[in-house]
C-alpha cells in the first residue's frame, strides 16, 4: 500500500491539531498550513473531508478554525487515511469468490491473499493513534523503527 499525499497531509494536519490542543479554541487553517508546511488551499479541502468523517469540527468567523472532534487517543491513522482516501486495501481487485467459483486459474487464491494484505494494513494503521504520534513527536516515546531496505 502506498499512502497518498492526501492521507499524509491529513495525518500531518491532525497531528498538528493534536500537538497544539491547549484549550485556546479552534486553530485557523492558515496556522495549520504554516506549522506543517502544507499548501493552504489543498489543506482546506482535506479538512473538509476530515470534518465530513467526524474527525474534526469547525467554527466559522473571527476566531474560527478547526479542533479535533474526539480525543487524540480515539483517532487512529486508519481512520484518517480512510477519511480522505476511502477504504484501505492492497488493491482494487474485488472480493474473493466463494466455493471455488473462480473464473481464471489462480484468481481465487490471489484475491484471498490481497484481501488479507488489506486487512493487515488496516489493523496495523489502527494500532497507531494521534496520542501515540504526539508522544513520539514530543520525544516521550520512541520513534518508529526504520526497516533496512
Amino acid at each position: 500500500m502506498k499512502v497518498s499525499t492526501r492521507g499524509d497531509y491529513a495525518s500531518r494536519a491532525l497531528l498538528s491539531l493534536a500537538l497544539h490542543t491547549d484549550g485556546e479554541g479552534p486553530t485557523a487553517v492558515r496556522d495549520i498550513a504554516e506549522r506543517t508546511g502544507l499548501p493552504q488551499p489543498y489543506l482546506e479541502q482535506i479538512l473538509l473531508a476530515l470534518k465530513g468523517a467526524g474527525l474534526v469540527r469547525s467554527k466559522r468567523g473571527v476566531g474560527g478554525g478547526y479542533v479535533l472532534a474526539r480525543s487524540p487517543d480515539e483517532i487512529t491513522l486508519s481512520q484518517i487515511v480512510s477519511a480522505v482516501d476511502g477504504p484501505i486495501a492492497a488493491g482494487d481487485f474485488g472480493l474473493p469468490h466463494e466455493n471455488g467459483a473462480c473464473d481464471h486459474e489462480g484468481q481465487c487464491v490471489l484475491l484471498t491473499v490481497w484481501a488479507d494484505v488489506g486487512e493487515h494494513m488496516r489493523t496495523h494503521l489502527d494500532s497507531f493513534n494521534l496520542a501515540d504520534m504526539v508522544a513520539r513527536a514530543q520525544g516521550r516515546a520512541p520513534v518508529l523503527r526504520q526497516s533496512a531496505g
